[in-house]
């Protein structure tokens, strides 16, 4: 019988041809392996994110700190909660975070009033990405908006809410425009991702076809200032032609450009 140990997983790197991709994407490529294993930092990286991806379902918002930062950018803000008592609840009936209690509604109205365009801020699925990117992110569209002729009427800040809790909050404002930011279902490389959903004169029962969205919002993803044209243009659009969802195209892609080569150009001497 031999008293030989049984021989350690090989640690297998890998090529450094494959390593290159690491440079152009945050997904897991080119990770290697122990025996048939991941190496243990790539497994300690996957934990800690998945962590991450948790800890944004489950955390809440500080809607205080939120109001009062929105409020000091002269926003009109007022704060509702959805039929989704609690986080459980939220999570396990999707359908409650979509809709606001009839006594919320007559409340919002008497606090709001008409308004032709409405942004929506809600928790969704990622407190991290309200957190990080709603002001940044306003802070660059607010500005867009207003020199189209679309200047924000209000924000209303929505806990436990869902998407379609723009409809039933615009319907009750008599709003033209509802556009939502929400936390986006965390990833394992994006626990901080915002999404962004807008609506022409939103109201209840409407089917998502209905929203143009703008999604990944976050500094490793679509930047909020890059968002915020897209965001705006869809806007204008919307407005204009008195349409959303997918009946509009969204083609601010090349109007994007110009304009950043215009920021960026270098104009030279002869």
């Amino acid at each position: 019988m031999s008293d030989d140990k049984p021989a350690l997983p090989a640690l297998v790197p890998a090529s450094d041809s494959l390593s290159n991709l690491r440079h152009y994407t945050a997904a897991r490529v080119a990770l290697g392996r122990a025996g048939n294993a991941l190496p243990t930092a790539a497994h300690l990286k996957f934990t800690l994110d998945h962590a991450r991806a948790r800890d944004a379902v489950w955390s809440a918002v500080d809607g205080g700190r939120l109001r009062t930062a929105l409020e000091a950018r002269g926003f009109r803000v007022a704060t509702v909660h959805s039929l989704a008592e609690d986080r459980a609840t939220y999570v396990r009936r999707p359908d409650l975070g979509r809709r606001i209690a009839p006594e919320a509604a007559a409340a919002l109205a008497d606090a709001l009033g008409p308004c032709r365009l409405v942004v929506v801020v809600a928790d969704g699925l990622s407190a991290a990405a309200v957190e990080a990117n709603v002001l940044p992110t306003l802070d660059a569209l607010a500005p867009r908006l207003a020199a189209d002729g679309n200047a924000v009427d209000a924000v209303v800040v929505v806990e436990q809410g869902r998407v379609a809790v723009g409809d039933p909050i615009g319907a009750v404002l008599k709003a033209d425009l509802a556009i939502v930011l929400i936390g986006e279902r965390p990833g394992l490389t994006s626990a901080d991702s915002l999404g962004c959903y807008l609506t022409f004169r939103p109201r209840e029962g409407l089917a998502d076809s209905a929203r143009n969205c703008v999604s990944n919002i976050r500094p490793d993803g679509l930047a909020p200032a890059d968002a915020a044209y897209k965001i705006a243009w869809l806007a204008r659009e919307a407005l204009r032609r008195e349409i959303s969802g997918i009946d509009l195209k969204e083609e601010s892609a090349a109007e994007l450009t110009a304009a950043k080569r215009a920021e960026t150009k270098v104009v030279g001497t002869d």
